[in-house]
C-alpha cells in the first residue's frame, strides 16, 4: 500500500487545491423588469427571454430557479 513518506504541509495542500474554488455565477438585468437572471435564460419575474415574452405574465415557471 502507498503510504506518504512526509507530512505534507498546509501551503502544499492549498496549492493543490487552488483549481477547486468554485467560480462566481454571471448575472445581467433583464432589460424588461431590471431583476438579475442568468444570461441566456427566461426571466423568472417576468417571463421574457430576447424582448419578448415567453412565459406568460403570472404564470410559475416549471423549472426550479437557481439563483
Amino acid at each position: 500500500m502507498a503510504v506518504p513518506k512526509k507530512k505534507v504541509s498546509p501551503s502544499r495542500r492549498g496549492m493543490r487545491r487552488s483549481h477547486e474554488a468554485l467560480s462566481t455565477q454571471a448575472h445581467h438585468e433583464c432589460p424588461n423588469c431590471g431583476e438579475l437572471k442568468r444570461p441566456h435564460h427566461v426571466c423568472a419575474s417576468c417571463g421574457h427571454y430576447d424582448g419578448r415574452e415567453i412565459v406568460p405574465a403570472g404564470k410559475a415557471l416549471k423549472a426550479a430557479v437557481r439563483t
